[in-house]
């Protein structure tokens, strides 16, 4: 057995699950609590759109859940592969922006940084495991796209106060971002696809 496939029995065992879904429980619950500062200034109409980042590890979280119990949550999935890479790789990048703009980042900073960076990761290692199909891509394509344009059409992106002055390049590089995730998910999905056809002799 190779080391790779060593490290995927301790990633996919039912133990190692649950602290995965422990940890992005908690990570969901921080993340929400970390944005009730903007939701308060926020019309409730919104509120959904105004969380990114908690609400993608939410999504995961759901997913995690299916698969401990046997299911899978396709629309979930979609939405946790899409949303996570999306925002975890975002948050990385506004930091980052943010030290070069500033010249530092905070220790809170940094951690974010970890965090979305791992939050994109996980969503790519476990793709193994997921069974969406086109159907559920185009839905979560749609929710993304959706939300890119409550964020920077109507004003609700996550507000970075030293980044707010760039906000049309950060929109438009948010949209590429959402794209390319998006492409992610359907290449997933043919990969799926492709390795389980089986062909006519």
């Amino acid at each position: 057995m190779s080391l790779l496939q060593r490290v995927w029995l301790i990633l996919s065992h039912k133990s190692f699950l649950w602290i995965l879904l422990f940890i992005n429980l908690l990570g969901t619950v921080y993340g929400y609590d970390w944005y009730m500062w903007q939701l308060e200034i926020t019309e409730p109409k919104f509120w959904i759109f105004v969380p990114d980042s908690p609400t993608a590890s939410l999504f995961f979280t759901l997913a995690i859940i299916g698969w401990l119990i046997g299911r899978n949550f396709k629309l979930m999935e979609a939405l946790a592969l899409i949303t996570l890479v999306k925002y975890g790789l975002w948050a990385v990048v506004m930091n980052i922006l943010t030290l070069i703009e500033t010249g530092e980042l905070s220790p809170v900073g940094w951690m974010l940084v970890g965090s979305h960076f791992a939050m994109a990761v996980q969503a790519v290692l476990y793709s193994s495991l997921y069974r969406f199909g086109f159907v559920h891509i185009a839905i979560a394509a749609v929710w993304t796209l959706h939300n890119d344009v409550i964020d920077y059409v109507f004003g609700q992106m996550p507000i970075y106060g030293d980044l707010m002055k760039y906000m049309n390049q950060i929109g438009y590089f948010t949209f590429w971002l959402s794209i390319a995730c998006i492409l992610l998910a359907c290449w997933v999905w043919r990969r799926r696809v492709a390795t389980t056809t089986i062909l006519p002799k």
